[in-house]
């Protein structure tokens, strides 16, 4: 492979779960085109993501995605100066597509390869902005199966401050969701019920905001929803028991952002950095991008997000990703794996990575 001249365009490739999610970044010209295909719609009857099915449609549809992208930007693939691929964390058959896929268009086109950290791209994608956050910043990261709050002082270089100790956010938005009859994804629909709830009804309590820390814990959130549910609709039908589950959604969304909100306070405080993150798709959220707005104008910072199309997985933060590494000469060796647990602070900064004959290579 040709690995001596410098990266400039990078294909990325994001297959970790349940969106296809193809780009091509250049250092030089930004992001050049970008596709993605959503499996929502193949998973909804099963109310979540069935990984078998998950692996088979990402076969379907990343090829053809690929050769869209190639053909918006007006690129050849033999024109692609590296390739970048979620190696983890995600679902390992699901991995191995898009890994398979991404490492076989390197060898093909003599180009070196990298795999990246699925959060590593989430956390970067705030790059991609017109106006980026600078260095250090605080991050909250918070998706279906994470809930993270890292101190990052530059790419690689990341500090765990705080994880949840059981249900990632996204996790018991979704459980909510189901809970209440609603629809898959289980994040939006909450949401979109929460409008119609009534916000003094109920108050649900804010977990692990009474003791000091920046861990997270939302099961115990998910069973008083259940309980409240049980307790407050004996007899009800009708209209009663719609305005009933619109309180409740209402009162369990205040009570995860009232949740976050704290923490990231905390935590901005704690590192005295005044520039805050969020990514990861509960980051979509408008109900919690009004609080933390509000929350760091208070303490004189600010508070910096990806695109809404870039708070789900995506290939452009992948690829973004992987060109930070390619260019400062990381490469992954000959062979690749799938990392289905990857815990960020494993990660390095670029150039500094384990090397290929390393037996402990994420990606080796």
């Amino acid at each position: 492979m040709n690995s001596s001249n410098p990266v400039d365009l990078v294909l990325g490739v994001e297959s970790s779960c349940d969106e296809t999610g193809v780009a091509l970044y250049s250092g030089s010209r930004g992001l050049l085109a970008h596709r993605l295909h959503s499996q929502v719609e193949l998973h909804a009857e099963f109310g979540g993501v069935v990984p078998e099915l998950a692996s088979r449609d990402h076969i379907r549809r990343l090829a053809p995605l690929i050769r869209a992208v190639l053909r918006e930007a007006g690129v050849a693939g033999g024109e692609v100066q590296g390739v970048a691929y979620t190696a983890g964390p995600g679902l390992v058959g699901a991995l191995l597509t898009g890994a398979g896929l991404a490492r076989s268009l390197a060898w093909a086109w003599q180009v070196p390869a990298v795999g990246v950290h699925h959060m590593e791209g989430h956390l970067l994608a705030p790059m991609l902005e017109p106006e980026a956050p600078a260095f250090p910043f605080v991050a909250l990261l918070v998706s279906g199966g994470h809930t993270l709050l890292v101190e990052v002082e530059g790419v690689g270089r990341y500090r765990l401050l705080g994880e949840s100790l059981d249900d990632a956010v996204g996790e018991a938005f979704d459980k909510t969701a189901k809970l209440l009859g609603l629809g898959y994804p289980g994040g939006p629909a909450v949401a979109a019920l929460a409008e119609k709830g009534d916000p003094e009804r109920f108050r649900f309590p804010r977990p692990m905001v009474d003791r000091p820390g920046l861990d997270f814990s939302f099961s115990g959130l998910k069973t008083f929803t259940l309980t409240t549910l049980k307790r407050e609709s004996r007899g009800l039908k009708g209209e009663a028991l719609e305005r009933l589950e619109a309180d409740v959604a209402r009162a369990f969304e205040e009570a995860v952002v009232e949740t976050l909100t704290i923490k990231c306070r905390r935590a901005v405080r704690h590192c005295g950095i005044s520039t805050l993150v969020l990514a990861g798709g509960v980051a979509a959220n408008r109900r919690l991008r009004r609080r933390m707005d509000a929350m760091m104008e208070e303490e004189g910072g600010r508070t910096f997000y990806p695109r809404l199309e870039f708070c789900t997985d995506n290939g452009a933060m992948i690829a973004y990703a992987g060109w930070q590494r390619l260019r400062a000469g990381e490469r992954s060796g000959p062979l690749f794996d799938a990392r289905p647990r990857w815990s960020l602070a494993e990660l390095r900064p670029p150039g500094e990575a384990f090397s290929a004959d390393d037996s402990s290579c994420p990606v080796s």
